[in-house]
């Protein structure tokens, strides 16, 4: 009987169920006053009407915390189980006829100043149970008292509102446990995303700086050939001058060796006009002074400079429009310019590579000719 009477137990009241006794969908019963208890204090602020709810809820089990979904009837909504409360009523039924245990009396605490007089009412005053002597002669004679029953049921209603509220609490604290780690994931799934654009941005920065590096170094590189071959085929037009001088200068000392004197004047003329035309150089172009620099490529980067290192990150919620990057190709060639917080302007475009050699080298021809 006592194994049965353990089964009946309400977990919420500590106490043998009453009626009616509901069972939820995990198979565990509650009293229906301690079923609403618990539903209330999970669902503080649903609509209430006459201290019942009007509106559908949840609320977890006390004993699996298995979590309970009402509809708009509420805890009305739930099946009686009747099976219990026939168990109930006979097991009452054979209390009632049965004999009392013999040990049940010595469960009734005695007195510790009294020690033959039962504990029988309450001290209101100190909060503690006592005895009648200790009420008519003892330490509580001048206080209130209370009969047992009365502050037992009082007592009990307070403990059993007391858990209820501790499972609505700890509901809710479970509650914002899950949120604040469904919030941890969030943040660190956002952070990743938002390194990887970060990343990617940067890439694309690099991209651009790689082209806009490459692009320049060709075009010095154009004007440094063009000015090589330049100078390699005046190397070359000097160099066939000097060997036909060469030959002439032979050809007039075998002249001069010449003994008959009307061969070497028949042979003197044309070797003086030979001469005469070799030592003439106008024909070939001559090199201006600092022909062979191009200082004209220096470049400065200091507000380029400045405005990379003033990248911060946007601060309205407005994305960055990636097809300007394609729009702004055509300005890219020409300067380098770097999106920051402010606008930094592009700087000046440098002379292309064919035009500066080409205006170098006409100039370098007209010097020469004149």
């Amino acid at each position: 009987m006592e194994d049965l009477e353990k089964q009946l137990i309400c977990p919420i009241c500590l106490e043998m169920f009453t009626k009616p006794v509901v069972i939820l969908p995990c198979q565990h019963n509650l009293c229906r006053k301690c079923a609403n208890d618990v539903f209330q204090a999970s669902n503080p602020y649903l609509p209430t009407r006459s201290g019942s709810l009007t509106s559908g809820g949840r609320f977890r089990c006390p004993s699996c915390r298995h979590e309970v979904v009402l509809d708009r009837h509420g805890v009305y909504g739930l099946q009686r189980n009747l099976l219990v409360e026939n168990i109930i009523d006979m097991f009452k039924q054979e209390s009632s006829s049965s004999k009392p245990a013999p040990d049940r009396k010595e469960e009734t605490p005695m007195c510790d100043v009294h020690e033959d007089e039962k504990i029988n009412i309450y001290c209101v005053t100190h909060g503690v149970p006592t005895c009648s002597m200790c009420k008519v002669f003892g330490v509580h004679k001048d206080c209130e008292v209370a009969p047992l029953s009365s502050i037992y049921q009082t007592k009990k209603t307070e403990l059993s509102d007391g858990i209820a509220m501790m499972v609505g609490n700890n509901d809710r604290m479970q509650g914002i446990i899950s949120q604040l780690e469904e919030a941890c994931r969030a943040i660190e799934d956002n952070g990743r995303r938002q390194k990887t654009l970060v990343c990617e941005k940067f890439d694309q920065l690099y991209t651009i700086l790689e082209e806009k590096k490459r692009e320049m170094s060709q075009r010095v590189t154009a004007e440094q050939e063009e000015k090589v071959d330049y100078i390699r085929s005046l190397t070359r037009k000097y160099g066939d001058h000097l060997e036909e001088s060469c030959k002439i200068v032979e050809m007039g000392i075998q002249t001069m060796e010449e003994p008959e004197m009307a061969l070497f004047l028949q042979n003197t003329k044309p070797l003086l006009k030979k001469i005469a035309e070799a030592s003439n150089t106008a024909h070939l172009d001559k090199v201006e002074h600092g022909y062979e620099n191009v200082d004209h490529y220096n470049v400065n980067f200091k507000k380029e400079g400045k405005a990379l290192r003033s990248i911060e990150f946007i601060q309205d919620e407005e994305d960055e429009d990636e097809e300007d990057e394609d729009a702004g190709t055509e300005a890219r060639e020409t300067s380098l310019t770097v999106s920051a917080s402010g606008a930094v302007p592009a700087t000046p475009a440098q002379p292309s590579a064919s035009q500066s050699t080409m205006s170098s080298s006409s100039a370098t021809r007209s010097a020469a000719s004149t």
